[in-house]
């Protein structure tokens, strides 16, 4: 995936989740309060994303729990605020730009 490319859905989300530490199942379940349910993400999509932000440096594990996968809870990079902020300029501009049609009708 190119660090240059659009933001998944997902992948914005659990940036925007993992503005305080937060585990995986706490990510789960705020994308989905955020979202009022719109956006489930399942296990198998949230660790891979996960993967995909600690690989790139924009999240980091924060602390773990010993011996248990479920207790490890994530934390937002400076890079990965920096990523955040660049993904919200764009869908700003999308947004702006977007108005112009209702402008026109």
């Amino acid at each position: 995936m190119d660090r240059s490319q659009p933001l998944t859905e997902a992948l914005f989300y659990i940036l925007l989740a993992a503005r305080k530490p937060v585990h995986g199942y706490g990510i789960i379940q705020e994308v989905a309060e955020m979202t009022g349910g719109r956006v489930n993400l399942g296990p198998g999509t949230l660790y891979g994303a996960i993967n995909v932000l600690l690989d790139r440096g924009w999240i980091v594990l924060y602390s773990a729990e010993m011996g248990s996968r479920r207790k490890k809870e994530y934390v937002i990079t400076d890079q990965g605020r920096a990523a955040f902020a660049g993904e919200l300029r764009r869908l700003r501009e999308l947004v702006s730009n977007g108005g112009k049609m209702e402008d026109e009708t």
